[in-house]
């Protein structure tokens, strides 16, 4: 833990700032970290995450991380769930209008978010609030003076919105607002730092300008740079569906950190390994060198991020069994079971599968069966086998990681 009292106000900007992709702005920080020392009170430190999906990933582990040190540093984090404005989704970074979620679902999604990020923060000196509480009673009359304070013009210099003008993909009014309505949970929590990913600069610049305009001191914008997703092309996200989840079970997370392409390993050593520099310059250099197999470092980080969200034994645990699945074409210790209905002694394998949870959407296992993906047993299933012959016992595989044991329905 950090002792302010040993630190000059710039040695404190210098550890908040660290890691960080970009900052607006460190002299303001310094200007607020010496004001906080003035009046002995802690700054007020807001991170926000909409509750599109249950799973806290990853990618948030890396602002989550840096929370942690700002709340060592003695200071005020607040999280908040965006259990409002996660009924409208984030336009930042998309092509194309997200499909609104409900109030229940976003409810439920929100339940175990708190006990997520626990794992990380202690949740027990945070503030954690929802931004419901103040937008869910605002009249139509304090919606429009709120948006006053903004212009069209400004809010179409974002560039998500300027691409999708561009290629005239519709935008929705209430994508519009998305940002003012993030804004002003600046406001109501008067903030003075928000933390995310670069992807939230324009959110939070916009945040600074109302809290102007309520004659509140601007936050400062701490952005964290982005994890990419397991896929290694796109941002790590919930609805991209490549991401690594922090309460997953310790062989998911194993399995999905190994199947991350070679080249962003070292991003993700970077970001969430928490080892120290000197030590991740080594591997790499030794990896480059010729002197380590890049099979092996990956190994070591997923097993570091595992024991993390888990334990040590479960990380060990889940190495051995992803040594005998996959190294040694070996089969899991625990496979679930799955009822099949035979019609004329064959099932209709898409239908299954996509019933039984193992893919997310038939087209994604129209996409496996396409790709050779999908095994019956020790056999290939071929892409014209949509209707296939299996009897009691069969092992299906769904993808690298996804087993299932065959039990014959009369």
């Amino acid at each position: 833990i950090y002792l302010m009292k040993n630190l000059t106000p710039e040695q404190e900007a210098d550890i908040i700032c660290s890691g960080s992709a970009e900052v607006v702005s460190r002299d303001e920080l310094i200007s607020k970290i010496k004001r906080s020392r003035d009046e002995k009170q802690p700054l007020r430190i807001k991170y926000g995450a909409d509750p599109s999906a249950p799973d806290i990933h990853l990618g948030h582990a890396v602002c989550l991380y840096k929370l942690k040190e700002l709340q060592d540093l003695g200071h005020k984090v607040i999280f908040l769930i965006g259990d409002f404005t996660g009924m409208i989704g984030d336009p930042s970074g998309l092509s194309k209008t997200r499909t609104p979620l409900s109030k229940e679902k976003i409810e439920l999604n929100a339940k175990t978010y708190t006990e997520q990020v626990s794992k990380i923060l202690d949740i027990e000196k945070a503030e954690v609030s929802y931004n419901s509480i103040w937008h869910a009673d605002m009249n139509f009359e304090e919606v429009l003076r709120l948006c006053s304070k903004y212009t069209v013009a400004r809010i179409l210099e974002r560039d998500d919105f300027a691409k999708r003008l561009k290629a005239e993909s519709p935008i929705g009014i209430h994508e519009l607002l998305y940002p003012l309505i993030q804004g002003y949970d600046s406001v109501m929590l008067k903030a003075d730092i928000e933390l995310g990913g670069t992807d939230q600069k324009f959110n939070f610049l916009l945040a600074r300008d109302l809290q102007r305009e309520y004659g509140q001191e601007p936050q400062v914008a701490l952005m964290m740079p982005i994890l990419v997703g397991t896929d290694g092309k796109d941002k790590m996200s919930k609805s991209l569906g490549n991401h690594i989840g922090i309460a997953e079970e310790p062989k998911e997370i194993f399995g999905k950190l190994m199947s991350i392409p070679d080249e962003v390993m070292e991003s993700y050593y970077r970001l969430i390994s928490r080892l120290p520099e000197e030590e991740i310059d080594s591997i790499f250099k030794d990896i480059e060198s010729g002197k380590l197999n890049p099979r092996d470092a990956k190994m070591r980080l997923a097993h570091i991020i595992t024991a993390r969200f888990h334990s040590e034994e479960d990380a060990m645990s889940a190495e051995e069994e992803f040594k005998r699945v996959f190294s040694q074409g070996g089969l899991p210790d625990d496979i679930p079971e799955i009822e099949v209905k035979l019609k004329d002694g064959k099932v209709w394998l898409i239908g299954l599968i996509e019933r039984e949870g193992l893919v997310s959407s038939r087209s994604e296992a129209r996409r496996l069966l396409s790709q050779g993906a999908i095994y019956l047993n020790d056999r290939r299933v071929k892409e014209s086998e949509e209707d296939i012959s299996v009897k009691d016992g069969d092992i299906l595989k769904v993808g690298k990681r996804k087993f299932a044991k065959l039990v014959i329905k009369d």
